[in-house]
């Protein structure tokens, strides 16, 4: 089965119109050579300045060389230093439209107010969800779609902050019939894994990719003969190795947060659009399914009689 996701490498026409380049850059970091990594790693923190710099002068704060920064260029899917600076500055506009001047997509600081935290918190987490659907392979998540419809059952692995996330996917199949496992423990994970058969899914939910418990056990699924999808912010990472379906999110943490609120947000909208599409293509037992189980908990809610008391 070839492998469906984003494409990383270099397009045809630059920057897509849909996926902004810092959001590009951030994904495909962890997969550049060292002198690349600190021309992305700039671009990351201070776009405005790289579209105000010459190539020179951004080759000697990253400490590299100009045909350094040129391969950075190419790598991320740009001619050249000059169609990277023109697009850097057209977002950086197309940004300052957005939050009307206010300098809410910055890192938080100590010194910020509790008001300002609370801006910076809801724009980051507003920019995770809007830019992991700008950027998600519609092909991938089609297929995923399809192989879960079709599915004896859905394993789904996740490890810390994304165990929450295998759960709540977990919850959402299990309540429209669909016959589904959400798994944290490394054992149990491989244990699961190890007795799926062809057309089974499993799911490995990881936002940096390199979990190795997620990775162990969706490689196990993956001999069993299990269609494999990974869900991660990385597409060149470890996970995408051993799947055959990558669907990433397009999230950015920020101090105090790493790897908990935003990445997980864009990890759920992936997780409802999978739901979704799956609900839309069994939709008349999906809806006996949640008539069903809307009537098995209506007992066990407060009715209105009761709280005018």
């Amino acid at each position: 089965m070839s492998k469906v996701g984003p494409d990383p490498g270099p397009a045809a026409d630059g920057a897509s119109a849909s996926l902004s380049t810092v959001v590009r850059v951030r994904s495909l970091l962890p997969s550049l050579p060292p002198a690349e990594a600190r021309v992305a790693q700039r671009v990351i923190e201070d776009p405005e300045a790289v579209a105000n710099s010459t190539i020179t002068e951004l080759a000697q704060a990253c400490g590299t060389s100009e045909t350094t920064v040129i391969r950075f260029c190419r790598a991320i899917g740009f001619a050249g230093y000059p169609e990277l600076r023109l697009t850097l500055a057209t977002e950086a506009g197309r940004a300052q439209g957005v939050t009307g001047g206010r300098v809410v997509g910055s890192d938080i600081s100590t010194d910020d107010t509790l008001q300002q935290v609370v801006e910076k918190i809801s724009f980051a987490d507003a920019r995770a969800v809007e830019e992991t659907a700008n950027q998600l392979d519609i092909e991938a998540l089609e297929r995923v779609v399809a192989a879960i419809v079709d599915a004896r059952r859905v394993d789904i692995y996740g490890v810390g902050a994304s165990a929450f996330v295998a759960l709540d996917f977990q919850q959402k199949l299990h309540r429209i019939g669909r016959t589904s496992y959400g798994w944290s423990d490394a054992h149990i994970m491989l244990t699961s894994a190890a007795v799926l058969e062809p057309g089974d899914v499993a799911v490995g939910i990881s936002h940096t990719g390199t979990t190795v418990d997620t990775i162990d056990a969706l490689n196990v699924a993956k001999r069993r003969g299990a269609t494999t999808v990974a869900l991660t912010n990385f597409p060149r990472s470890p996970i995408a190795e051993v799947a055959d379906y990558v669907l990433t999110t397009a999230a950015r943490e920020t101090t105090f947060r790493s790897g908990a609120t935003a990445s997980r947000l864009a990890q759920l909208t992936v997780v409802d659009c999978v739901f979704v599409g799956v609900a839309q293509r069994t939709y008349e037992p999906t809806r006996e399914h949640l008539e069903a189980t809307r009537e098995a908990v209506r007992v066990r809610r407060v009715g209105s009689d009761r709280r005018r008391r």
